[in-house]
Formats: C-alpha cells, structure tokens, sequence
C-alpha cells in the first residue's frame, strides 16, 4: 500500500519546488502532478519534480490523449524515465471532453484514441518500432532513439465501466478520480479485472484531505471541492467522500480505500498550508 501527495493545481507552480522537497523528507511515496486546461503542463511539472527529489515517485495524473501526440508523449516520458530511473508513473486519460472541445481536439472516439495511445505509448517506451493506423492514431514505423532501459508503468485515468474495462485490458494500472468510496473502488476493480487486468495492475485512488477538530469549519472548507467533484461524477456533493474531519477520521478513511483494493491512495489537500494536513493525517497513520 502506498500514500501519495497531489501537488494542488492551484498552488503558484514555482511553489512545487519547496513542496516537492518537504515531502521528499516526509514518509509519503508519491508525489502526483495534473493537466488540466490552463493551470500548468504535466511533463514540465514532473520534470521539476523530479530533478529536485530523491526518493520520491512522481506521477502523472494525468495527461489527456487528445492533446498529446502518442509519438512525442513517448519521447517526454522515455526521457524523465531514462534521467530519473523508477520515479516515474504515466497517467494518460481522455481528459474533460468540455475541455477537449474548448481547444479544438474534441475525438470523435475517446476510448478509440485511448487505447490506441495507450498501446502505442507503452510499445515505444519498450524499444520498438511501431506502425499502427488506428481509428485515432497513425504512426509509421516510429520509434525511440533513447528508449528508457526500465519503461515507467503507464496508467489510465479513467471513470466509466467500458473505459475500466479497457484500462484492464492495455494498460498497467488506473487512476479514479477524487470522488470513489469504497464500494466504487470495489466495483472499479471488478471491471478492471474483467478486462483483463492482473493483481499486479496498480490501482490509484485520489481523495481530497482537509484535517480539523471543528466539524463545521471542516464542512466550509471541503464543501466547494464537493460540489465541483460532484458536478464531475453526477451525483449529489454529500456523495463525494473525502478524507475529511480529524485526523483519525481522515486516516481511517485512507485505510478503508486500501481494504477495498486501492494498491496507492493519492491526498489532494483542500486549504492554504496543504503539507500541515499532510503532516497530521501521517501521524494518525503510523
């Protein structure tokens, strides 16, 4: 079981600096960084996260298919990989399909272009030379002059049951997104096998975290983070758990995500000193 840290998207980027090496000195496994449409760019913040760390595995959750060409994602990916050695973890996604419109990239099959990076992604970072003419992508004999010796683990970021299934079938492990309790973990994991996926497909699972003794200012301080994630997965904001409350409260909710099948559970702090709230929910958790 693995504990990881989001670096929050809203966080000014030069700041991932300083965090990334407090957590460097912290028990946490994993640091994780996002793209979403006009904060900041995936690779750019692995790339600094990983150079000013030591220990720390950074992920990448996630970098959506349609804005990334299958061929040059490889070549970003294979070369973090070949300069940090098994700090690295590939998350690729349909991303936000309002967003993917918005920029002009909008797939006319997202789980066509998903898979077929997938597959195409994890074949270059192995060395090969890859022609495919898919549905989505066309590559004509490509492949990488630097493959990395040790290809990261390449996820998907995924929510719907036939995008799971797929994820199973071509990929080596999944990212859900803030907003899974239990029963959906258990139930993503279902899918997943039923596309094939092995025990040894990492499941990861994000969850927001905001730790406080006065359950009320708890409430105001992850209820716009709720409504958000609940407008994203369509149901109702008390529906979205959240590692929220003291910080027994908080760990035990971490834990109960490791007992229904989360092999990595991601904290996403909700609050201005995020470390703070990471800092107490590892001492509940010792």
């Amino acid at each position: 079981m693995r504990l990881g840290v989001m670096f929050e998207r809203d966080l000014p980027p030069e700041s991932l600096i300083p965090f990334a090496r407090d957590l460097d000195g912290t028990e946490v496994e994993d640091l994780w960084v996002v793209e979403d449409l006009g904060w900041t760019g995936s690779i750019s913040s692995a790339a600094t996260a990983l150079a000013v760390t030591e220990r720390l595995r950074v992920g990448i959750g996630i970098t959506p298919a349609p804005l990334r060409n299958p061929a040059l994602l490889a070549m970003e990916l294979g070369n973090l990989a070949r300069v940090h050695p098994h700090r690295l973890a590939a998350g690729i996604g349909h991303g936000v399909q309002d967003w993917m419109r918005r920029v002009g990239v909008l797939a006319p099959s997202p789980l066509a272009l998903l898979e077929e990076t997938l597959v195409a992604v994890r074949a270059l970072l192995r060395g090969e030379t890859v022609t495919v003419e898919g549905r989505a992508v066309r590559l004509d004999g490509v492949s990488l002059v630097h493959p990395p010796a040790v290809p990261p683990p390449v996820l998907a970021g995924v929510v719907r049951p036939r995008s799971l299934e797929l994820s199973g079938r071509v990929a080596q492990g999944t990212i859900l997104p803030e907003g899974f309790g239990p029963e959906r973990v258990r139930e993503a994991r279902g899918l997943i096998a039923a596309g094939g996926g092995k025990e040894d497909h990492e499941l990861v699972v994000f969850v927001h975290l905001h730790v406080g003794d006065d359950p009320d200012r708890v409430r105001a301080a992850v209820r716009p983070a709720a409504v958000e994630q609940a407008g994203f997965l369509g149901v109702a904001p008390e529906d979205v758990p959240m590692a929220a409350g003291t910080a027994g409260q908080a760990a035990d909710v971490v834990r109960s995500l490791w007992e229904a099948g989360a092999d990595t559970v991601v904290l996403r702090p909700v609050g201005p000193d995020p470390l703070e709230h990471v800092d107490r929910i590892l001492a509940a958790l010792r």
